[in-house]
This record gives C-alpha cells, sequence and structure tokens, in this order.
C-alpha cells in the first residue's frame, strides 16, 4: 500500500495529513517545526510504513526553511508544490470554497497520489551549489535595492538638488542628461556627504573634494574631478524654501545612509559569492561561456543548480528559464507569445548574458543580428539567443565539456571566415 504525505507549511505550525493509494486518511497531525516537532512527523511516517528502502514522499508548499532542510537529509523525495496550484486542486474537490490547513494538507497528499508525474521534486543539489544559490538571491536582492534606493535619491535631489544631479550625470539624453546617474558610485556619495544641500555645494571647496574622493578610493585624475563637481555645483539653480530644503537635506542624508549600507553589503555579497563559485566544479565550464563571468556565472549556476537529473532535456530548462515561447491554440486561432511564468532570476541573468555576448563581434552577435533580420525586435532577439546557448549550456554540462564556439556555431563567419550559410534558428 502506498502512503503520501502532505504538509500544509505555516510559520507558527504545520498540518500533516497522509492519504493512501484510495485517498483514504490514513493520519494527521498538527506539530510545530522543532525538534519534537520533527520527532513527532518521523514516528507519524515510520508508523505509516516509511523505511529507508522506500521512503513516503512529501508535498509541501515551499522550497525552503528549516523543516524542508531536515527532511531533505532524510533523503526521501520532496515535491514542492506552488500555492496556487494547490488552491486550484482544492477546487476539484469543493465548490463551496471552504478551506482550512488541513484540507489543504490533504490535498497536497493527493496531489501526489494522483499526479506526481507532473510535479518536480526538490533537486538533490550539493551543498555547495546551494550555498551559492543563498548567495547570489542575497546578492540580486542587494542590487536591485540598491537600483530602488538610487532612484528613491535621485527623485529627491531632482526637487532641491539638481545641481548635483548634473554634477554626477551618467547620460545626455532628454532632462540635459540627468535621466541616468552615478549616485551609486563611491565618489557620488563621498561629495553628497560633505554638500547635502545647495547652499553646502556654492561654499564646498576644490581641496575638501579632493579629500573626499582620495577618502571614496579614487586614485586618478583626483584634481581634475573635483574641478568638475565644484564648477557643476557652483552653477545657479532654482532654490526651495530654506526650511523645506533643509527637511529635504535631512531626507537625502537618511537616503544616503541607506545607500551606503546597500553599496557595502553588495561588495561583500560579491566576494563571497565569488570565492564559493570558484570552488565549484562547473565553474571553469560556465565561465568558458562567452557573456558568463564570475558574478553572472554564479547567478546562474544558484538557480540551474548542480542536479545533472533535474531536468529532463533542455526544452525543460529553456522553459524554466522562460526563453522558450508558449503556445496557445484552440480551433482555428494559433499564437506564440514569450512565456510570462518563469523564474524571474534567471531570466534576469538571461537578459544580461545575451546582450553581453552580443556586444562584440562574436558567432553569438550574428546570432542575434540575424533574429533581428528575420523581424525580431531586440527584446526577442537577446531571448532568442538567451534559448539557444541555455540549450548549449545543458549539452556542455550533461556532457562535462566546456563551450566551444566552433560546435555551438558551426556556420559562423566569425570562426571560420567563409560565408555563412542560412541555416534554421
Amino acid at each position: 500500500m502506498g502512503v503520501y504525505c502532505g504538509v500544509d507549511w505555516a510559520e507558527g505550525h504545520h498540518d500533516i495529513a497522509l492519504v493512501d493509494d484510495e485517498g483514504r486518511l490514513v493520519g494527521k497531525r498538527r506539530i510545530v517545526e522543532s525538534l519534537d516537532g520533527l520527532a513527532e512527523l518521523t514516528a507519524m511516517l515510520a508508523a505509516a510504513g516509511d523505511s529507508a528502502a522506500e521512503p513516503i514522499p512529501v508535498a509541501i508548499e515551499t522550497p525552503r526553511g528549516l523543516l524542508v532542510a531536515a527532511l531533505r537529509a532524510t533523503g526521501r523525495p520532496i515535491y514542492p508544490i506552488n500555492p496556487l496550484a494547490v488552491a486550484r486542486y482544492r477546487e476539484r474537490t469543493s465548490v463551496s470554497g471552504k478551506k482550512s490547513d488541513h484540507v489543504d494538507a490533504m490535498a497536497l497528499a493527493n496531489i501526489l497520489r494522483t499526479d506526481a508525474h507532473l510535479h518536480r521534486m526538490l533537486p538533490d543539489d550539493t551543498s555547495l551549489a546551494r550555498s551559492i544559490t543563498v548567495l547570489a538571491r542575497a546578492y540580486q536582492d542587494a542590487v536591485w535595492r540598491r537600483t530602488k534606493t538610487v532612484q528613491e535619491l535621485r527623485a529627491r535631489l531632482r526637487e532641491y538638488y539638481p545641481g548635483f544631479l548634473a554634477a554626477f550625470a551618467a547620460g545626455t539624453g532628454s532632462g540635459g542628461g540627468l535621466s541616468t546617474t552615478r549616485l551609486a558610485s563611491r565618489d557620488a556619495r563621498a561629495v553628497l556627504a560633505i554638500a547635502p544641500s545647495p547652499a553646502e555645494g556654492l561654499r564646498l571647496s576644490t581641496a575638501r573634494v579632493e579629500k573626499a574622493l582620495r577618502r571614496a578610493g579614487r586614485q586618478r585624475r583626483i584634481a581634475a574631478v573635483a574641478g568638475q563637481v565644484v564648477a557643476a555645483l557652483r552653477v545657479p539653480q532654482l532654490r526651495q524654501d530654506p526650511v523645506v530644503e533643509h527637511a529635504m537635506r535631512i531626507e537625502a542624508l537618511a537616503l544616503l545612509a541607506v545607500l551606503d549600507a546597500v553599496c557595502a553589503s553588495i561588495e561583500d555579497l560579491e566576494n563571497a559569492l565569488v570565492a564559493a563559485f570558484a570552488e565549484h566544479p562547473d565553474h571553469e565550464i560556465i565561465t568558458s561561456f562567452p557573456g558568463l563571468a564570475d558574478v553572472s556565472g554564479a547567478i546562474v549556476l544558484a538557480e540551474i543548480g548542480d542536479d545533472r537529473s533535474r531536468f529532463a532535456d533542455d526544452r525543460a530548462l529553456q522553459a524554466f528559464a522562460g526563453s522558450a515561447p508558449v503556445t496557445r491554440a484552440s480551433g482555428k486561432s494559433r499564437t506564440v507569445t514569450r512565456r510570462r511564468t518563469k523564474n524571474n532570476r534567471l531570466a534576469s541573468i538571461g537578459y544580461s548574458w545575451a546582450f553581453t555576448a552580443s556586444a562584440r563581434p562574436s558567432p553569438a552577435r550574428e546570432h542575434y543580428l540575424r533574429r533581428r533580420d528575420r523581424g525580431d525586435g531586440h527584446p526577442a532577439a537577446l531571448r532568442h539567443l538567451f534559448n539557444r546557448m541555455l540549450g548549449q549550456l545543458f549539452h556542455c554540462l550533461q556532457t562535462g565539456q566546456p563551450y566551444d564556439p566552433v560546435k555551438a556555431y558551426p556556420h559562423s563567419t566569425t570562426i571560420t571566415g567563409a560565408p555563412a550559410t542560412t541555416v534554421a534558428a
């Protein structure tokens, strides 16, 4: 008799339900996330026939946490199920909309009983790969947090201190080059710390700016940069009411303190991430691909893992990353669109990977330009290139060989120097 376990996960407690092959309830219990709670769950599974040879599979709504880590250590199959999928399964047996933690645990157990083959098991990644995942996701979160903080600081400076934005502008587009800034740079943060208001910017001396730049770590062109900054801050500009300007000054300094902390955390996380990734056996293969370096390669590894059985083929990986299109057909209607349900972290780094790989003359750029010639827009062409390189990466990881442009793009003129042969992309 087969037995299946469903765990309705919550912060304060977990509801457990065991069902047999016929869907009958074998056992239920509510446990807390502690050693005693884990012992109760282990005893409950053992009483239902759990053994090392035939462990009872577990379905749970999260792939992380202490309970998942403890269950993973036992070597049993774990199926992380999306809560939205659980809600749809629950509606199959209850049209009234009733809901309880026990009902959700039963739904999870029945998902394994009827449709386990449609769901992925928690991948059996190594401890090093899982640690890289933790660091990579923390790094991505910190980078996104920095972007958010920079935009908040820019919005505030634009209201009372446009001269500072002009001093550290990084673009020449509309708005006099203020559409993009270098507020996250060490130079900008150091100068803003000593001159957070237009009044202080007018009194700022070149010598003081040079000292701040040196303290921030700048080693070259210190005098030239300091002169440009002082000149930009002394350009006449519109001013707020002095009382309002003082309040905005205080807010800008508070945002600057947050930005400094975020930038420092990014540096620490990047160093730890690069060091961990360098120890992984897949480091050489992943970084052999054009457009992937230590940080970007580590993020790719963090999302795909090192369990070679996780994806049945390259198409499964491409669908997971969102690079493969999705087809919707009904009757005479048939549409092919980009995939919106995907691993957003992998899709984000995939865009940067494809953009970097296509920036210089290479087979990857030829592929990108060929897709543009066929009518693809810039994002679609990059997504297509990402899709192809992801398939190549899957093959290289499965076979244990580094990237070879001759094998990856046999018809490339960049490699052979011969006229390109038109092939189906």
